[in-house]
């Protein structure tokens, strides 16, 4: 069959049945895409049709499913659909062309019919070298801020971003990805031409021409619950591991984690302040040990990474010149008071170390400024601290006082400045 009639069928198909259908997906897969559309508009479809290895999982409803891809179908356009997003930008891939990811195909019959790209990059080799950055919507100040440390870190050491593109971490981490040349991925629940939310027009205007905005729903569909949870495995699937920012006990960011766990991706939580309610469902992968611990992007790479490449460096306690003493110089000077001064005998007895080798210990320490002679011997050298100066054409200046706030009255707490929760117009779906 030819690649166009395919793509054509998949698109209908598309319109049909709904996202993630694995009975449509078993069709498709032992029958392919045009046999499935001709028997739906048939309702030709064989009674002893193959859903599953195991006959007990056929669906009872299997007919009144036939009947509702009916009348989906019928009302469907697949050549209209091609030809909008074709104008619009986007372009429809399909499973075995060039630019289709292989590691969808281990998603089985979940596979989607076909993608929506919206964007740039190459899906393909985008996704080569990617980590999916999730966490929740209602994000803290600290969650916002690791996000956007992971998007740069990640996006300037070469490797794709890919995440929800929603409010929140979602947002945070494409923002920080686009500081840097490497391309970022935005997964959405809804059409590549519907701006969801409608916050972000911009931050995905500025995704296409870096990276990649991509669906696997048909132009103008708006988004749903069932299709921000279903859509949350292809950002698993997607990526060679996931890391989840911020995630409450109850959010859509742990179901991301459940698929990558599925697929055997590696998995990653950041972990946050035991006193926040967005930290504690990173606390709890971490604590089942279904999660590694992250605290940066270099551990990111280092998890996801290849053997040898993609190392992070050991994080090291500060080297101190004390470190540079040899042991015996290092017991005389722990040996030495800090007031009142001592004796070098009284100084080897306390140190363990002859006479002979306390004297030069100590001449040693004396130049190089540890300590100082006092009356009653040897003592440390006080330690005085040193500040940098600033700059000759640093003014220190009060804050500016605003006009607008009564100086007799309390300050307001910090989160007086952000907008209300209530009084925002995107749908109340959960993360």
């Amino acid at each position: 069959m030819s690649t166009s009639a395919d793509r054509e069928a998949r698109a209908a198909l598309m319109r049909a049945a709904d996202v993630g259908d694995t009975i449509m997906g078993h069709l498709v897969a032992q029958h392919g895409a045009p046999w499935v559309v001709e028997a739906i508009r048939t309702r030709t479809l064989p009674p002893d049709v193959q859903l599953t290895e195991d006959q007990e999982d056929r669906p009872r409803d299997l007919t009144a499913r036939l009947n509702a891809w009916h009348a989906r179908l019928s009302a469907a356009n697949p050549a209209a659909d091609l030809e909008a997003g074709e104008r619009s930008g986007a372009r429809l891939i399909i499973p075995d062309t060039p630019e289709w990811p292989s590691q969808l195909n281990q998603l089985g019959t979940s596979r989607p019919l076909g993608l929506w790209l919206h964007g740039t990059a190459d899906l393909r080799f985008a996704c080569l070298k990617s980590v999916a950055v999730v966490g929740a919507r209602a994000a803290t100040a600290y969650g916002v801020h690791a996000a956007a440390e992971f998007g740069v870190g990640l996006s300037e050491s070469g490797w794709t971003v890919v995440s929800g593109g929603a409010f929140g971490v979602d947002g945070a981490a494409h923002r920080g990805a686009l500081v840097a040349d490497s391309p970022t991925v935005a997964v959405l629940a809804c059409g590549v031409d519907v701006c969801y939310p409608s916050g972000h027009d911009t931050l995905f205007a500025e995704i296409r021409e870096q990276g990649l905005v991509i669906s696997e729903c048909p132009p103008g569909v708006h988004p749903t619950r069932a299709r921000f949870l279903i859509r949350n495995r292809l950002i698993a699937a997607l990526s060679r591991g996931t890391v989840v920012v911020e995630a409450a006990l109850r959010s859509g960011a742990l179901n991301t984690a459940t698929h990558a766990l599925t697929l055997n991706r590696h998995l990653g939580a950041v972990p946050g302040p035991v006193t926040s309610g967005m930290s504690a469902g990173c606390h709890k992968l971490l604590r089942e040990r279904k999660a590694v611990c992250i605290t940066s992007p270099e551990e990111m790479i280092d998890l996801v990474g290849v053997l040898g490449d993609d190392l992070a460096s050991h994080s090291r306690s500060p080297a101190v010149p004390r470190d540079k003493l040899n042991e015996p110089t290092r017991r005389v000077l722990d040996a030495i008071p800090a007031r009142g001064g001592a004796g070098p005998a009284s100084i080897a007895v306390a140190a363990g170390v002859g006479l002979d080798a306390t004297l030069s210990a100590l001449g040693g320490l004396a130049a190089a400024g540890y300590i100082e002679r006092a009356a009653k011997g040897w003592c440390l050298r006080k330690q005085r601290a040193s500040y940098p100066r600033a700059a000759e054409s640093a003014v220190l200046e009060p804050p500016p006082v605003r006009e607008d706030v009564d100086p007799t009255q309390d300050p307001p707490f910090p989160d007086d400045d952000l907008p209300d929760q209530a009084g925002s117009t995107a749908p109340a779906y959960r993360d």
